[in-house]
């Protein structure tokens, strides 16, 4: 019976690919626009975040304004990155440059402030929750 194996193999890559998590699966992304204008010009959020888990918070701002971002956090590995748009390099990260951030804005446009945890936490599946301030002002 030289076909025996067939069914063996067949039900061993079945169980691979239901066992497996796909690359493609994403973990959970909140993501929210904040409407920063002349009357408001600071937004604060409370959040939870788990695992990989992350949160990303648009702010639409313009060449010259102030962004200031701060992070409180009742976990040492949650942090935010600040990105611009078009850009493949953060304008901030905060893992190494803590947990508040202030500049200019080099361009007009959507930058996105994503809060998330080091691999570390992430991997363990810890929770952070935390409340984060943004401004924007001319």
């Amino acid at each position: 019976m030289p076909h025996r194996h067939l069914p063996i193999r067949a039900s061993l890559l079945l169980a691979a690919l239901v066992f497996t998590t796909p690359a493609w699966s994403a973990d959970p992304v909140h993501k929210e626009t904040v409407e920063l204008t002349a009357e408001k010009t600071v937004h604060s959020v409370k959040g939870k975040i788990k695992g990989y888990a992350t949160a990303e918070y648009t702010v639409t701002g313009k060449a010259g304004q102030t962004l200031s971002v701060k992070l409180k956090t009742n976990q040492p590995s949650n942090y935010f990155n600040v990105r611009q748009p078009g850009q493949d390099e953060a304008l901030f990260i905060g893992s190494s440059g803590g947990n508040s951030y202030q500049a200019k804005l080099p361009a007009d446009g959507e930058y996105t402030v994503q809060v998330y945890l080091m691999r570390n936490a992430a991997r363990r599946n810890a929770v952070a929750s935390y409340s984060l301030e943004m401004g924007l002002r001319d």
